[in-house]
């Protein structure tokens, strides 16, 4: 009797879920910490299982020059949920705890993507890692956000306890909660109970859902690590943790999307997966055969695994040279869910290949950018921009520009910045303007 009422119970929520929202698509953002280009089955990784995201990836279209908007953390998610450069909005660099190495400050004029979805009817959710902002003003539901189950700060110092330098930023909208769980179990589960709650919801939703695995610390499970260890005779014990701290992130990006589909919503989803810059070579991840990783504004640095899935819409299967970047992530679901974006943005729709297949490349240059401190940055820059195959980078503000022509040299080993000084004047003049318009912009809050 029990096993009947709760598959009754579960065919209520699936007719609930397949008719709320029907006219328009629930949207859902994926976004992981520092997953490297090769640091999925899908992408290469031969001592690596990742059959969830593989799953993920297979159906709909998966990306293979897919940039994040910057090396590091803050800026990238600053720049999906913006639409804008991330040096646009006020967030260059990491927003971190101490005000001496904090870089970046959410500009108050910035409208974030909630923002745009709540006239089209829209309840929007973040659960997982914000990092956009310490201050009251721009906490989650003050910038759009509906509902927020996660975690305030930037890094974890520990998996389990939740801190970052002894502060505690684990909130239910603006209340303290204490769980105790590996964090990415519990972003699953609060991701689970959001999808729960809505499915029997007539509005449609956009659930941001940023985790902050495989972020350092590398701390998986034990369990997971023994499994790793015992399937991959010879590994490097540095190499095994984050494996399985992917891997166990891999199994609950999975257990959401089992979700997604018992309560319903699957067919009626627009989903996007993508992390948020390249893997931390330091503690062994993949970025394929790529040069640099974290923090290099190399193409190890920028270029992310991604993929789009929505049934019935994009193509199972499909795969995409096409080049797109974080930001267009918000203009393409503002597409679909039929919202006319107003404000400034520099991030484009590619809502057409989504559907069709097909679609012209954008006619644009992409700019990087990055402020950091301590010895390595001392407050300042690194950059990069590409015009076509041509890449301009400095990867460290101690260090001269360099220039590589990314067809001919996808390893960017052959620095051309002096042998074709006509390109290179053409492109750091370009670059100067970028670079002007940021400088234009505050990212400190003042205070």
């Amino acid at each position: 009797m029990k096993n009947f009422l709760c598959s009754f119970v579960l065919a209520v929520l699936c007719v609930a879920g397949s008719v709320a929202g029907a006219d328009k698509p629930n949207i859902l953002v994926i976004i992981v910490d520092d997953l490297g280009y090769g640091d999925l089955s899908s992408y290469g990784a031969t001592d690596l299982k990742s059959p969830r995201i593989d799953a993920l990836m297979a159906s709909g279209m998966r990306f293979d020059n897919f940039y994040a908007n910057c090396p590091v953390c803050s800026p990238t998610r600053a720049a999906l949920l913006s639409g804008r450069y991330q040096e646009l909005v006020g967030v260059p660099g990491v927003v971190r705890t101490h005000a001496e190495n904090n870089w970046g400050y959410l500009a108050q004029d910035a409208v974030l993507l909630p923002e745009v979805l709540k006239p089209a009817g829209y309840h929007s959710a973040i659960v997982g890692k914000w990092h956009l902002g310490l201050d009251e003003e721009n906490w989650p539901r003050a910038r759009g956000f509906d509902f927020f189950h996660g975690f305030l700060g930037d890094m974890m110092d520990d998996y389990y306890t939740h801190l970052r330098h002894g502060n505690h930023y684990m909130k239910l909208n603006e209340e303290d909660v204490h769980p105790e769980a590996h964090a990415t179990d519990l972003f699953a589960t609060w991701a689970k109970g959001y999808l729960l709650d809505r499915s029997v919801k007539e509005e449609p939703w956009f659930l941001y859902l940023a985790y902050n695995a495989p972020h350092t610390p590398i701390q998986p499970p034990e369990s997971w690590t023994r499994k790793v260890l015992a399937r991959e005779p010879g590994i490097d014990p540095k190499r095994a943790k984050l494996v399985a701290l992917i891997e166990h992130l891999d199994d609950r990006i999975g257990k959401v999307m089992d979700a997604l589909h018992a309560y319903g919503q699957a067919d009626n989803t627009l989903v996007f997966f993508v992390s948020d810059n390249g893997g931390q070579l330091s503690v062994g991840a993949n970025c394929g055969n790529l040069r640099g990783g974290k923090q290099d504004m190399y193409e190890g640095g920028i270029k992310v695994p991604a993929c789009a899935v929505w049934p019935g819409v994009i193509e199972a299967g499909a795969r995409t040279d096409f080049v797109a970047m974080t930001m267009d992530i918000y203009a393409t679901a503002a597409e679909a869910a039929g919202v006319e974006v107003e404000q400034a943005m520099e991030g484009r729709s590619f809502l057409e290949l989504l559907k069709t297949g097909r679609q012209e490349a954008f006619d644009r240059d992409l700019f990087w950018t990055r402020r950091e401190g301590n010895l390595r940055y001392q407050g300042e820059s690194t950059w990069a921009m590409r015009r076509g195959p041509w890449k301009l980078v400095k990867n460290s503000p101690m260090e001269p520009w360099e220039m590589y022509h990314l067809e001919n040299d996808p390893l960017e080993e052959r620095d051309l910045a002096t042998k074709n000084k006509a390109k290179f004047s053409e492109l750091s003049a370009v670059m100067r303007v970028q670079i002007q318009r940021g400088g234009a912009v505050p990212w400190q809050s003042g205070r």
